[in-house]
């Protein structure tokens, strides 16, 4: 099941009161500044910017849960170059989320709340405790916070927070994927795979009710070192064969491609050719990227018949 919502900007700072003192009493309050670099998701194919608003003004008509957890980082990788992924600690067992979604991001002493869409599985916060994002180095301040001064034991907060999702239910059709990622947009849509991955996982090994379709993932950036988690992705193709698959798309490799990702590896942008041949009544589509990249592949996949409810996207500014 997916939800999609237009956003409309307001001020919230409502939406913190009563929280600051429950999550940091020892810390400075938390303000509402500009958020630069984050997304929402619409239903429709209309992309329109004036100006960045930030991200509780932007995400202000989505949903919300209404628990504020702490977390603590228990982990710090480089994911490439430019992306570090953060593995979180959440002791709340009140604390779920939808694959998909993304979390309010609260710092102590940075007043700007960030928002950070999930790259982890529901599953594994069910069975260790954990979320996980990835994060690129920009200025906005929540990020150089993560790049700069994050450290193990770091302790932050976290709301989970959007209608951009994937939660099939058992009893329900089953129904066929393409996901369609550009650079860091693959967070939210990694997280789904994952879940499929999961609820794979669970049928084979539990007697799942679930009945699940294929998931074809469409993932592009500028080269093979900007491709965030190919390994795993390479690994649930293996683990998964024919219900999972993935083809890799780079615009500007001027490296030597490695033997393991050859095969799944495309050079040039994706193109009607790639997708028109999984239109279908059981498909649904979904896509995040930057908005000239949405724009173009949400058109793209209406002129080759593919129906706008069944198109799902999610605009990273």
């Amino acid at each position: 099941m997916v939800h999609a919502t237009v956003y409309v900007g307001f001020t919230v700072p409502q939406l913190l009161r009563g929280a600051q003192s429950r999550i940091f009493p020892s810390r400075s309050p938390l303000g509402l500044l500009r958020h630069s670099a984050f997304c929402y998701c619409t239903g429709n194919g209309t992309i329109k910017s004036k100006r960045k608003m930030d991200h509780l003004e932007r995400t202000a008509n989505n949903f919300r849960q209404e628990v504020i957890t702490q977390a603590k980082v228990c982990g710090i990788t480089n994911e490439s170059e430019t992306v570090k992924r953060l593995r979180l600690a959440i002791a709340n067992k009140d604390f779920t989320f939808k694959a998909g979604q993304w979390v309010d991001f609260f710092i102590p002493g940075v007043s700007v709340v960030g928002g950070f869409s999930i790259c982890s599985s529901p599953g594994l916060l069910e069975r260790e405790g954990i979320l996980e994002l990835a994060v690129k180095h920009t200025v906005h301040p929540p990020a150089h916070w993560i790049h700069t001064e994050c450290t193990l034991d770091s302790e932050v907060a976290l709301r989970v927070g959007g209608d951009f999702f994937f939660d099939p239910q058992p009893g329900d059709s089953p129904v066929n994927l393409v996901l369609i990622a550009g650079g860091v947009g693959i967070n939210p849509l990694f997280s789904i795979l994952l879940h499929i991955a999961d609820l794979h996982g669970y049928q084979e090994g539990k007697g799942n009710r679930h009945e699940l379709g294929t998931v074809k993932l469409y993932y592009s950036a500028k080269n093979t070192s900007e491709l965030l988690f190919k390994k795993n992705i390479l690994g649930l193709m293996k683990a998964f064969p024919g219900k999972i698959t993935c083809c890799f798309h780079v615009t500007q490799q001027h490296s030597q491609i490695c033997t393991e990702l050859q095969p799944h590896i495309t050079e040039g942008r994706i193109s009607e050719k790639d997708l028109e041949k999984h239109v279908s009544n059981d498909t649904s589509w979904y896509i995040c990227g930057p908005p000239p990249m949405i724009e173009s592949i949400s058109k793209l996949l209406t002129s080759i018949g593919v129906p706008r409810n069944r198109i799902f996207f999610e605009k990273w500014w």
